[in-house]
């Protein structure tokens, strides 16, 4: 049974009703108005994500329902499906050589990064490279226990990493560009016919349960972005989703987040934080050289090639650059593409590894 499937079943409906989804919830607005009130940059999903690991960390047990989040990761695709059109395609020839780019920042990351984890934090070879892939951390997890890696030295490092990025990349958008976060306008429901709304979820569903079946990263987005690009292109359907739904997307990633700290505990994840940070920091850095030698290849704004060569976290990404409206197509297409080469790149790594080993 596929994973999208068992994120429909009865047992993930009974999760929304649970005390556990209601405590998520409960402690998620106070914090994301909190955070607005604040000014923090992007308050609605780092508001939740702060307060929701903190929780996680303490024991309590929260979760975030499966089919919650599919729902989330949905909206997000028809958000990014309206900037889908004839004159996108016409421009994905000039991409070409930014997704050269990302299969050498993919490598070179891999290599520096995971020999850093083994000479200074003594990860073992292979957990070191599950560790240092920039993004991907679903599949790798799947890699990883495979491989009979430590799970919990590869999850606590991708999560590290992700607390860090959406922590920091607001405010380094806020602070180098002009660009403000998205203005909510008021939604006018009589001039949307909903019932092509009703037709892009449908075609959605198809194809995000095809492309779950075929194995492509990233599912519930890629499948909603080529449905809504179809019907767009070919002028069959369109809806403009209310801006204020991102809101709702961006606390329901941030408290996704705090979640994935279930059942670990503060001392786990200090005694991997320092490591982590300087990861963390190579792997920016890194994407910061990539981006720069994209600037002078494609025409695009700087910050936009920072957020499609950010390490890791697809959907909090894709989220960030709707919300800065930073180009939300052409970020998601490069962390489509990445998640793809590192599927790609990683297990040829670790057949090298075992060829090497080969007496």
């Amino acid at each position: 049974m596929s994973s999208i499937t068992l994120a429909f079943r009865k047992l993930s409906i009974q999760e929304i009703y649970s005390k556990s989804f209601l405590l998520v919830i409960l402690i998620s607005i106070p914090s994301a108005i909190l955070a607005d009130f604040l000014n923090i940059p992007l308050a609605w999903m780092i508001g939740p994500m702060v307060a929701t690991s903190i929780v996680s960390l303490t024991g309590y047990k929260i979760i975030m329902p499966k089919l919650v989040l599919s729902s989330i990761l949905m909206i997000l695709g028809l958000h990014i499906g309206n900037y889908i059109d004839q004159n996108l395609l016409n421009q994905m020839f000039n991409w070409i050589w930014t997704t050269v780019i990302m299969f050498f920042y993919i490598v070179v990351s891999i290599l520096i990064v995971s020999k850093y984890l083994q000479k200074f934090s003594d990860y073992k070879e292979k957990t070191s490279i599950f560790s240092a892939a920039p993004g991907a951390l679903g599949p790798l997890m799947i890699l990883a226990e495979y491989e009979k890696s430590d799970l919990s030295q590869v999850a606590t490092a991708h999560l590290i990493r992700l607390i860090i990025i959406i922590t920091v990349f607001p405010l380094i958008i806020v602070n180098l560009s002009p660009t403000s976060s998205l203005e909510l306008e008021k939604f006018d429901y009589m001039s949307q016919n909903h019932l092509e709304l009703v037709l892009l979820i449908i075609v959605s569903l198809i194809f995000i349960f095809f492309f779950d079946k075929v194995k492509v990263p990233a599912a519930l987005l890629s499948g909603t972005l080529v449905a809504s690009g179809v019907l767009q292109i070919f002028d069959i359907a369109s809806y403009k989703l209310p801006d204020s739904s991102i809101n709702f997307c961006l606390l329901i990633l941030g408290a996704s987040v705090g979640c994935r700290f279930a059942n670990k505990t503060f001392k786990e994840v200090a005694n991997n934080s320092f490591h982590g940070l300087v990861a963390t920091f190579l792997l920016v850095l890194l994407g910061l050289l990539a981006a720069l030698i994209s600037s002078f290849l494609v025409d695009n704004n700087f910050l936009t090639l920072i957020l499609s060569f950010c390490p890791g976290g697809i959907y909090e990404v894709a989220v960030i650059a709707i919300a800065f409206d930073l180009e939300p197509d052409f970020v998601a297409f490069h962390h489509i593409i990445r998640l793809l080469m590192i599927l790609f790149i990683v297990p040829l790594i670790l057949k090298f590894i075992d060829k090497k080993k080969a007496p």
